[in-house]
Formats: structure tokens, sequence, C-alpha cells
């Protein structure tokens, strides 16, 4: 059954540089929530925010001419630095090297007289971590009842000796280096420089440092700019959601598959919920597009420059809602146009990347975002997202045996045909013959089965109706690994004592469990096996077999294969519609240089007889990424299509037998192998 993948460990330089953004972040966010109140009580109370009041604020003097002293100042130079540090010192030694690391924060804090965020980062874990070593001293040498004794002044004189630390010797080496920082910033603003950031900035989101650079650097300096002048630009230069945004709009007009069908709920996490990561995959499927994410990087940056615009404390996460909340109450008009502007940006220069490059984005946004959670080292909260939740068992949970499953697709008639004969074939040779596995379109889905089986891009469609039932995606009708974790799961529900369900096999009553509404019926009755003993003779006959088809494109491969239908009067040209229609929704490429377009579940009316034509390319077409080699056209009533569509599965699991299709010199050839495979 479905498993996780674990990353295996990865030793490189990116991955050292990953763990320490990760380390500083697990500082920062935890954290956030105070950065959010001071950046809200920044802009409301200060002298030019928007509700000016100097008690809160910091500015002007009271009765007696004594200067206020306000939020303000206190919570960015002491709060917020103190508590990094405990959270810093808490990471590597509980609270005990929270507390030593705070102490010897506050060193750092009084000694720089300014906001110490980088200071706090390195006196929080380098309190905590000292304490640890100095405490594996006594450990077990300590006299009962002198526990509490020596720990609390261990504490307090190590502290002590930490902020003296901090403070000669710490404080003046990161007041030096944010000097040197805010001058190689200012140096950058001054000379039109700083949208040269994004060509470093945005490569590295992507690759999961950019932790490393927004909290370790941009936010710490952030701050001290926003002290200074009220607000700052580096709050952007990461966190701005209009680059992602842009690539995953291209991705909605211009992309294909998965990825154009996933793209418009990724743009809705990324730009309202702030969760940037969603957009990784798309950009890592296609890597050219990080040029689309520094264009829209740069241009947001140049628009925050030129107008003099900025965030009066960091947005985390970097959701338009943050953004805004914390936009200074002059830059209102720069930062949406940064947004806008930036979106646009990325949006022109990935929407030629997606139109003027072939790639198929169908299936690899699953290996892409498998790369990003390989990248990150974890499993992904939002890969659900992208790849469906149901890209392995669902979450339902199985009680009893497995009875019956169904492979649903839109029409009901064609991949889910052959994809039910795949997997009862895989099933009865694991020793299950009792197991039904039948096909069924998603419009008659009910909740009755206890595993469903869909393409990728339907699965989302057929969970509300079937809740009950363990969920599998796939997007390899013939050889997909899926198959396997289904038979596995199978094996699990149906072994007792490590052979077969003895109650299962022979038939014994009650044991139906979900497949209910077919207790009656005979267990091997299912539409595709039932056809199989009764097979008519013009379902595929020799004028719908072609060995050389002429078609160079898809669509002209499918106007090819229903024309083949329509000359045998099985269809009308409403269902050569309906095929390309059926082509865009879900793609009917099945695997091992195989697609089988056929209509939608609308348009069996157009039915008007069983058929199925077969074109080989030899020379293969593009389907979408795909190459494929043969085309199948499919027209059913009444399931007498599925003993072909059965056969042609059978085949196309078969290496050898796709070989001999291959190697076919005459359409005799291509029915005999057909015919053999049901004897």
């Amino acid at each position: 059954m479905a498993t996780q993948t674990v990353a295996k460990p990865r030793t490189s330089l990116r991955v050292g540089v990953q763990k320490f953004g990760t380390f500083l972040s697990g500082m920062i966010m935890p954290n956030i929530g105070a950065f959010i109140a001071w950046g809200l009580i920044t802009a409301l109370f200060i002298e030019k925010g928007w509700i000016p009041v100097p008690a809160l604020g910091g500015f002007g003097t009271n009765a007696e001419g004594v200067p206020y002293v306000g939020l303000v100042g206190p919570m960015i130079t002491y709060l917020l630095p103190l508590l990094i540090g405990y959270t810093g010192g808490k990471m590597v030694y509980d609270v005990r090297g929270g507390v030593v690391g705070a102490i010897g924060t506050m060193g750092v804090i009084v000694g720089a007289g300014i906001p110490m965020f980088i200071g706090a980062m390195i006196m929080g874990p380098l309190g905590g971590w000292t304490m640890k070593k100095i405490d594996l001293l006594w450990e077990g040498k300590i006299r009962p009842g002198f526990e509490m004794l020596v720990n609390n002044f261990s504490a307090g004189i190590w502290g002590a000796l930490l902020a003296m630390l901090g403070f000669y010797g710490i404080s003046p080496l990161v007041q030096a280096f944010s000097t040197g920082a805010g001058n190689v910033v200012q140096f950058l603003v001054n000379n039109g420089l700083l949208p040269l950031t994004s060509i470093f900035i945005e490569p590295a989101k992507v690759l999961f440092l950019n932790n490393a650079i927004n909290h370790g650097v941009l936010t710490p300096l952030g701050i001290q700019q926003s002290l200074e002048q009220g607000k700052s630009i580096l709050f952007l230069l990461e966190a701005n959601p209009g680059p992602g945004l842009g690539i995953l709009l291209a991705y909605m007009f211009f992309g294909r598959g998965l990825a154009k069908g996933s793209a418009p709920g990724a743009a809705i996490i990324h730009f309202f919920g702030g969760i940037h990561e969603i957009y990784f995959p798309y950009v890592l499927m296609r890597p050219l597009l990080i040029l689309a994410a520094i264009a829209g990087g740069m241009t947001g940056i140049a628009t925050l420059a030129v107008t003099g615009s900025g965030l009066v404390a960091p947005a985390a996460p970097g959701s338009i809602i943050a953004v805004l909340a914390q936009t200074s109450r002059d830059s209102y008009v720069g930062v949406i146009l940064a947004v806008l502007l930036a979106t646009a940006a990325s949006f022109l220069v990935a929407s030629v990347i997606l139109k003027t490059t072939k790639h198929s984005d169908e299936t690899d946004l699953t290996d892409a975002t498998s790369k990003m959670e390989a990248m990150k080292g974890k499993k992904s909260s939002i890969s659900s997202a992208l790849t469906g939740a149901g890209s392995g068992v669902g979450t339902a949970v199985l009680a009893g045996p497995i009875k019956n499953i169904v492979f649903a697709c839109d029409a009901g008639m064609g991949s889910s045909a052959m994809g039910a004969s795949v997997l009862r074939n895989k099933i009865k040779a694991a020793g299950f013959p009792d197991v039904k596995v039948t096909n069924a379109a998603i419009a008659s889905l009910s909740d009755t089965y206890d595993v469903v089986i869909t393409h990728q891009d339907l699965t989302e469609r057929a969970k509300p109706v079937t809740s009950s039932a363990a969920h599998f995606s796939v997007d390899n009708f013939m050889n997909s690994p899926r198959y396997d974790e289904i038979v596995e799961l199978v094996k699990e529900h149906n072994t007792e004592g490590g052979t077969p369900d003895a109650g299962a096999a022979a038939g014994a009553p009650g044991a139906a469990g979900h497949g209910a509404h077919v207790a009656n019926a005979p267990l091997d009755a299912e539409p595709a096996e039932a056809a199989e003993t009764a097979l008519p003779s013009d379902i595929l006959m020799a004028d719908s077999v072609i060995l050389n088809g002429t078609a160079t494109t898809r669509d002209a491969a499918i106007d090819e294969a229903g024309q083949l239908l329509l000359a045998r009067g099985a269809v009308d040209e409403g269902y050569l519609a309906a095929m390309h229609e059926r082509e865009e929704s879900v793609s009917t490429y099945m695997g091992s240089f195989l697609a089988i377009p056929h209509g939608t579940n609308a348009a069996k009316d157009h039915i008007l007889k069983s058929a199925v034509s077969v074109i080989r390319y030899p020379n293969g077409i593009d389907w979408d990424g795909k190459q494929v080699k043969f085309v199948v056209g499919v027209a059913g009533i009444n399931n007498e299509h599925l003993h072909i569509l059965s056969s042609i599965a059978k085949v196309f699991t078969n290496k050898a037998q796709v070989a001999q299709l291959e190697a076919a010199t005459s359409v005799e050839e291509v029915l005999e192998l057909f015919g053999k495979v049901n004897a």
C-alpha cells in the first residue's frame, strides 16, 4: 500500500545552507505574532501613523516635559530580540537553554543600542548549547537535595558570563556587521541595483534557501531600517507574492493536464494563504520558468524603489493580506503596484515559455512535487493540493475484506475499462479471483465500493460520492505502480494467516463488504468478463485497422480514429466533437505507447453501435509530451466493446506482444494477436 517516501540523507553545501536557514526560521517563525503586533502598533500609533498617539507611539513629551517612551521602541529593542534569543536557546536545550539564551541576548541588546536580531540569533543557541555541555560535566555527580541549588546557580552564573560576553565581545561584531550590510543595501538602493537581488533570491526560494536569506539577513536589516525610516523595502524582496502568482496564472491559461487543472487552487493558496512553496513544483517541472520568477521579482523591487514604498514589519506568511496589513501608510499605492506589476511581468515571461516549449505538464507535476519534497527533506504539507490527496490510499478506513473495486472515468467506457482489465488480471494472479473489479462513469458512482481508482485529474470529482472508499489516483493506465499498491492492500485485508481469505474464496455469505448491491449476482459476472464469452463479431473489423496512420498530431490522430468509427456507421458527427472534448478535460494516454480516444459520458446518445478502430503510427506522434504509436478509437453500447478493450489491455501490458504489434506487416496479424490473448 502507499507509503511516504523518506528523503535520503544529503551532504551538499545547499543542504547545509538549507538546514541553517531552517534553524534561523525556527527562531523567527514562532515569534511572528510579536512582529505583527509591533508592526500594527507602529503603523497605527507613531507620529506618521494612522492614529498618532504620543504615549503609545513614543514621540513628544508629557506635561512635565518628559519624552514618551511608548511601545514601539521597547518592543523592537528588547521584546523581539529576547523572544528570539529565548526561542533559539530552547530549540537547543529546552526551557533551561532558553532562559540562559535570553540572558546572553540581553548583553548584546544593551551593548549595541540597536535592535539586536542577529545578536539574538547568535546568543540564544550559544547559550542553550553551552549550558547543555556544562550540565554534562556534573551529570549524575550532584548529591541528593542539592540539584536545584546547583542547577539554578550554574544557569545564573553562566548566564551572567554570557551577558558580559555579549556586551563586550559579540555586540561590537554584530553591530559592525549590521552597519556594513546596511551600507551595502543602501549602495544598491542608491545605484538602482537592488532589483538585481532577485537573481539570487528567486532561485533560492525554489531551492528552500530563502529562510537563510530572509530571516537571517533581510528581516534584521529591515527592522533596523524600519525603525529609522518608518518602513523598509527589504521586507518585500522575498515576500512579494506577485512572481509566483504570475507563474500560476500562466499555467491556468497555457498549461496542460494536471498542472493546468491544479493551478487555480494553487494560486488561491499562494496569494491569499501566503504559502509560496505551492508554486515551487511548477517551476521545478520547467526550470526555465525561474526566469519568470526573476523577472517578476525584479519588477516588483524596482517599483518599490521608484515609489519609495515599503512595509513597517515582516509580512509572514507572504499573503497579500499580511502584506497589506504591514504596509506603511504612505506606501499602499507603491506596494499594490509592486505586486500587480510583478505578477504581470512573471505572467508574460512564463506564458512565452509555456507556449514556446514542449513539455508534459500532466504527469510531471507529481514528479516535480516529489523532487520538491526531496529538496525540502520532508513531506510537504501542501503536496496534496497539487497531486491530489488521493495519490495514495485515501483517508477511509477499510474495516473488512475488499470485495468491490471500481475504476471510474468520465465516460466509463474507455480508459476505465482498460485500467479495470489490467488491475483485474493482477488481482487474479495474486490469488483473489473473487474480488470484483468493475468500471463505471463518475456520474454513476455511489458510496458502495471498497476501493475507487481514478485518473489523477478526476479524483476530486469521485471523492464526494464515494467518501467511505479508499481512493487511488493514477496517471498511467497500463502499468501504474498504484496497481501493485492496490494488490498489496487486497492481500492485507483479504488474507488470514498468510493465505487468501477462505470465506471470500468460497463465496461465503456476508463477505460482500461495501459491494452489497451486487451480492445476488455471480462474482465473476462483471461486464468486461461477461462479454468475453460472447464477442460480437463486428466490434473490431479489418477495415477499422490501419497499419500506417497519416496523422502527425494528437488532434489529427483523434480525427483519424473517429473517422473510422464514423465510416463504420458506429457514431455520428457529434461523437467526434465529444472525443476532442474528452481529450481536453482528461488525457486518454494509457502508457505503453497507447492512447484510446473516446467521447464523453454525455455523448453516448451519439453512439449508434459498438465499434473499435486501431491505427498504428510507426514513427510515433506527440500526445501531450508522450510518444504514442497506437491509437484505439472507442465507441460502445451496453459494454459490448469491453471484451476487445480487455484484449487490448492484455496485449499492451506485455512488452513482447507490443513489440509484435510494432513489427506486424498485415492487418490479419493484428487481429490474430488480439484474438490469441482471449483463448
